[in-house]
């Protein structure tokens, strides 16, 4: 029977987004929440962002405080901690782009996955948090897709 090979598991997994304001923090924050047990999860922007009121809003609403995050870039992380990741997630052009250059030469998976920006939404408030919610709710299944635990076979 031939099946597909399997993924192994990852012990660091690094989210990049654009600014590390609303689409890499509220994955991150996901992961943490939902994840494997000693999993390291941390996420960087390619520039720096600002911290995002409408991500701290809707993260809050599922029970989840973000509210300390503090933006920082894939730069920042790598003086400050090393660059050790054996996956990095990315969430939008630029940050697959400078993630595939990063890790030319290092061992470590990169995955994309094009995430909706909510920032440029427009109109009501209920709008606006609307598109966040889209994102974060978009972010949750992919992150349980890609880390839900293997099937257990029957014996």
């Amino acid at each position: 029977m031939n099946e597909a090979p399997r993924r192994r598991a990852p012990q660091a997994v690094l989210f990049m987004c654009g600014q590390n304001s609303v689409r890499s923090p509220i994955a991150a924050a996901l992961l943490r929440q939902i994840g494997p047990r000693g999993l390291y999860v941390q996420s960087a922007g390619v520039t720096h962002g600002e911290p995002n009121p409408f991500a701290v809003a809707v993260m809050e609403e599922i029970g989840i405080d973000i509210s300390g995050h503090r933006p920082w870039t894939v730069d920042d992380l790598e003086n400050w901690e090393g660059f050790n990741f054996d996956l990095i997630i990315t969430l939008a052009p630029q940050a697959h782009h400078r993630a595939l250059e990063m890790t030319a030469t290092l061992a470590t998976d990169v995955e994309y996955w094009p995430t909706q920006d909510p920032v440029g939404t427009e109109g009501r408030r209920e709008l606006q948090l609307d598109a966040y919610r889209a994102t974060r709710d978009e972010l949750m299944r992919k992150i349980r897709a890609r880390f839900a635990p293997p099937p257990v076979a029957n014996e």
